[in-house]
């Protein structure tokens, strides 16, 4: 693909003409429809597309232009890898470029970390690449930051591909049993039956990734262990991937048992939302108090994930974005008053 400048046009606008190799190139980077196009246009108001056989043209300021013709060129990358280039991706890219990160976004979109069952996982948007980076370079890492940001399937995609690669011997996945406005005991069964909503999303995650019908073997012969917090105490963990998913639910004094639990060839990624605790009242977070204990710690590496790593439908990232806002809200009012505002 070349790009040639036109110059700047007599309203002031900056206008310029990539040429793609072939109309089937551009139909395969942009799609074969205008919803692309559209996409970018509202992403770069003030910017004009027009694709006509294998050219498209851009019109606009020329800041958004430089943005815009990088933006095509990071889509076509992408397309030249055989990554696929949906809405969502697009929209990610448009969020990356935007921050004016050194990274290329069609580098950090096309990095496989597993393929299975006709699907592959990738990270999908620049905070997640630096969380999957620090898993390989680090022996604990805190995955921290809202639902929908992909801090758990991500890192349990690590683990398969650590068995797989034979870096491992067994994946141990772990979470506490804290009811979220329920109670274990109202629940239906044995303690086993009570238990397993709580690990249910593991097991789905599990099944994304590997031949269901292999789970059960790899489960009965240990290979694969998914078990409440409780059951961590007094083991020490070799040559293992440990996760330890919704860890805003464990209190301090059982988040320092897990992490005592390491043992020599393991990895341990421990994943919550600091923002979605449901632990009683006037009990402490482990994975706060963590992050003021073991931040200056060496081969301990803390991944922030936020709204904007969020790749759920796009309503969640605004979700999430809006009660970020009410929540700093209710902090300055009580911060002003000495009391929590009133909720109504």
């Amino acid at each position: 693909m070349s790009e040639t400048s036109t110059g700047i046009n007599a309203a002031g606008l900056d206008t310029r003409v990539f040429l793609f190799d072939s109309t089937e190139q551009m139909v395969q980077a942009l799609g074969s429809n205008d919803e692309a196009l559209r996409l970018i246009e509202d992403s770069f108001p003030g910017v004009g597309l027009h694709a006509r056989g294998n050219e498209l043209t851009i019109t606009g300021p020329s800041a958004d232009v430089l943005r815009t013709e990088r933006l095509v060129a990071e889509v076509r990358s992408m397309a030249a890898n055989n990554a696929p280039v949906s809405p969502q991706v697009l929209e990610q890219l448009v969020s990356m470029l935007k921050t004016q990160s050194a990274a290329r976004p069609a580098e950090v979109l096309s990095v496989n970390i597993l393929s299975s069952r006709g699907r592959t996982i990738r990270p999908k948007t620049l905070n997640q690449s630096t969380y999957v980076d620090a898993i390989d370079r680090n022996t604990i890492v805190f995955g921290i930051g809202p639902a929908g940001t992909g801090k758990t399937y991500l890192a349990m995609a690590k683990a398969v591909q650590a068995l797989q690669h034979k870096e491992v011997n067994r994946i141990i996945l772990t979470r506490p049993a804290v009811e979220a406005g329920e109670r274990l005991g109202f629940l239906p069964g044995t303690l086993n039956d009570k238990i397993d909503p709580y690990l249910r999303p593991l097991y789905d995650a599990l099944h994304d990734m590997m031949d269901p019908d292999s789970i059960p073997r790899l489960m009965a012969a240990g290979t694969i262990e998914v078990a409440p917090l409780a059951y961590m105490r007094g083991r020490t963990l070799n040559d293992a991937f440990i996760i330890l998913d919704e860890a805003q639910n464990t209190t301090p004094e059982q988040m320092k048992m897990f992490l005592t639990r390491l043992g020599f060839g393991s990895k341990m990624v421990v994943t919550g939302d600091i923002t979605q605790v449901d632990l009683p009242s006037g009990t402490s977070s482990g994975l706060r108090v963590v992050s003021e204990i073991l931040r200056d710690v060496d081969d301990v590496y803390f991944s922030e994930l936020d709204a904007s790593d969020v790749v759920r439908h796009r309503l969640v990232g605004d979700i999430v974005s809006a009660y970020g806002t009410w929540d700093e809200t209710q902090r300055a009012a009580q911060a002003h008053t000495g009391r929590p505002a009133a909720v109504r």
